[in-house]
């Protein structure tokens, strides 16, 4: 298929391109900058929200993959209530064309404070700017593409795990830290519990999902398992072998952070078994 993959120089753009492109689509990268996008994806510079006709000119794609997102990584910021108009508009131009597939990156923090298993019709409490926001746009998109019959996907993510020192996850931060040669990172006790999910299997799960067309609506994007914070960051390091030591204890955890959540996996694998051949019974 032809896929548009809108903030593709993000965080989790260019992983995601390249899974797209391996898996043989052919991929539109959309942004302000492309420069660590890979080469073969046909690559358009510029403001989406700013287009007229974004659907011609950016190129007639088949599925519109709507990562794009200010300050992801800053909760409370103000400019997730800012933009979310101009991503409705920007949908709501692709609702109306002729493209078939509308898939959008949301997040686990649409769903607030909740303690266990996350389903796909567990009940959504957000209680930050950014959560509100998504699950806005969530709400939004489904009523759109309902309206002119697209094809619908909600990609929730979860707590993706990666040493790029671009990003702004803890385990970005710690690799920065490492790469500046500190000794010390300053960390939570990191007993609470989040379902971790390392970047290249996140990339690959989201090209299986947007792939293909038969499991549709909201899919946990996850591991499937909670495992404590100090325990995920430790074996990061270990894994990298950096030699920066946490200093437990120099933050409080987050007061609308969760004990321990994780993600059900039952769409996630029927769609991965589909992937790779194999039998898998669809879930309910």
């Amino acid at each position: 298929m032809k896929i548009l993959v809108t903030g593709a120089n993000g965080y989790l753009g260019p992983g995601i391109v390249k899974h797209l492109l391996d898996h043989q689509h052919t991929v539109i990268a959309a942004g302000r900058h492309l420069d660590c996008v890979d080469n073969r994806a046909v690559k358009v510079c510029g403001n989406i929200f700013e287009m007229d006709n974004p659907y011609d000119m950016l190129e007639c794609p088949d599925v519109l993959l709507h990562l794009a997102w200010k300050d992801g990584f800053i909760h409370y910021s103000d400019s997730h209530i800012e933009e979310l108009p101009k991503h409705f508009a920007f949908i709501k131009k692709f609702a109306q064309s002729e493209v078939k597939q509308i898939c959008v990156m949301g997040s686990m923090h649409e769903i607030g404070f909740y303690e266990g298993c996350i389903k796909e019709d567990t009940p959504c409490n957000p209680i930050t700017p950014y959560g509100i926001s998504k699950n806005a746009l969530r709400e939004l998109c489904e009523m759109l593409c309902r309206q002119h019959n697209k094809l619908f996907q909600w990609l929730r993510g979860y707590y993706i795990v990666g040493n790029d020192p671009r990003g702004s996850s803890i385990f970005s931060k710690i690799a920065a830290a490492e790469s500046e040669g500190k000794d010390i990172f300053p960390f939570t006790m990191g007993e609470n519990q989040y379902d971790f999910i390392d970047y290249e299997d996140f990339c690959e799960f989201t090209a299986n999902a947007v792939g293909q067309q038969d499991i549709l609506g909201i899919i946990n994007i996850c591991s499937g398992y909670p495992e404590k914070l100090k325990d995920r960051v430790e074996r990061f390091i270990t894994e990298n072998q950096y030699r920066i030591k946490l200093n437990y204890g120099a933050f409080p955890d987050r007061p609308y952070d969760s004990k321990a959540v994780w993600g059900d996996r039952g769409k996630l694998d029927a769609i991965c078994s589909a992937a790779a051949g194999t039998d898998h019974d669809l879930p309910n």
